[in-house]
């Protein structure tokens, strides 16, 4: 009660001038309001932005966990070599604490860097503007550590956090009103400011080692950049879903992403329709690719073969596409509202993603660029399906007065 009351008196003493909505941040954010409402009608709900955010991150949860402990445990691989394919959840050789702590050690801080700078920031526009800070960044925060190479150097991702919230937000009135996704936003800046860093064909397997000799860091390829430049890939398919792959930290486990997006689903914060199409599309372009192959018409020599010759329904376990289609392309805010409009969309993301994937074999990814685009094309899609709507309803009233 003593710090409720110690941050109750803070802002009532600071009610109306310019350190208010930072007081009131803080309280709001650790306590229930305690205003209440007075005659009128009212709509009476249990959530609000700041529990809706809350549970977007506990379904990050499983995939930041997962993300230590293969850190941690590509690490071992680098130094020992003792990778087996297939192997379990329940394997010895993965489940060690040491995995964990060498994990968290790397990734940690690039959480505290997220949320220190981006937080921040919106502290300040919200002291400068004289709004309530809002809570949109708490799931941004935790998106951008989890989409971002292992090995990215604090200060730049200081500086691609700042470009996001400033430009990707703030400029277009805060949250709610943004037209990009600002996690996505963060990444882009950072993958065209400091494309030796973004370029998916390496990534951080292993940190600082004691022994004399030993480099600080080993590169090792993500499986879109093996087979980019048509190397043998030697993980399974229940490598691959399972997550025991190189790759950024979060999207490497399509397991942890399919509990995320049931859990999103159950709470309907996620739209199914979005996750369902973008599914569908993406498998629909990899069936093309393989047919055109079936077909015989690109050979061996070209530099997009290997990626499409790979089964269709593998590009949905490898690369960011599923934590794309699951966290990102569901945004609320940034996608379509209509639920035909949810269907086109989320198929386009699907089918573009894998499109980028095997046209840009320089960059294997496409899943970024492609939630992206459609972010900008969400309100047409939703202006169409709505004039489409009204056209039909015209028809039928003028057939009823005919």
């Amino acid at each position: 009660m003593g710090l409720k009351q110690n941050l109750h008196n803070l802002k009532e003493k600071y009610k109306g001038t310019k350190m208010a909505p930072a007081f009131n941040a803080i309280h709001t954010f650790l306590y229930l309001p305690n205003e209440t409402t007075h005659g009128g009608t009212h709509i009476k709900a249990a959530d609000d932005l700041k529990r809706t955010m809350n549970i977007v991150i506990m379904a990050l949860i499983p995939c930041l966990l997962f993300g230590m402990f293969n850190a941690g445990f590509q690490h071992n691989i680098a130094v020992n070599g003792n990778f087996t394919s297939g192997m379990s959840f329940f394997s010895g050789d993965f489940w060690n604490l040491d995995n964990f702590f060498i994990g968290a050690i790397k990734i940690l801080p690039l959480v505290v860097v997220s949320y220190g700078i981006g937080l921040l920031v919106e502290f300040i526009f919200a002291v400068i503007k004289g709004h309530e800070v809002e809570e949109g960044y708490l799931v941004t925060g935790m998106l951008v550590p989890l989409i971002v190479p292992i090995d990215i150097p604090l200060w730049m991702l200081a500086v691609a956090v700042v470009f996001g919230v400033v430009i990707g937000k703030e400029v277009f009135g805060g949250t709610g009103m943004n037209i990009l996704n600002p996690a996505l936003t963060i990444r882009a800046f950072l993958f065209f400011a400091y494309p030796t860093w973004m370029s998916g064909d390496k990534v951080w397997v292993t940190g600082a080692v004691e022994n004399a000799g030993t480099p600080d860091a080993i590169s090792g390829e993500t499986i879109l950049g093996s087979l980019a430049q048509g190397k043998e890939v030697v993980y399974s398919a229940w490598d691959m879903f399972a997550g025991f792959i190189p790759g950024s930290v979060g999207e490497t486990s399509t397991l942890m992403i399919l509990l995320g997006a049931l859990f999103l689903i159950f709470a309907k914060i996620g739209s199914w329709r979005i996750m369902l199409s973008a599914t569908l599309g993406a498998l629909a372009m990899g069936l093309i690719f393989n047919a055109v192959v079936d077909q015989g018409w690109i050979g061996e020599s070209s530099k997009f073969y290997s990626l499409m010759t790979t089964p269709f329904w593998h590009h949905l376990l490898i690369g960011g596409f599923a934590f794309g289609a699951v966290y990102m392309a569901t945004d609320p805010v940034t996608a379509s509202q209509t639920n035909k409009g949810k269907w086109i969309y989320g198929f386009l993301i699907g089918f573009i993603s894998i499109m980028i994937r095997v046209f840009n074999p320089a960059y294997p990814e496409g899943v970024m660029l492609a939630i992206l685009l459609m972010n900008v094309f969400a309100p047409t899609i939703d202006h169409y399906v709505v004039q489409g709507n009204v056209k039909r309803r015209k028809k039928r009233l003028k057939a009823k007065t005919a």
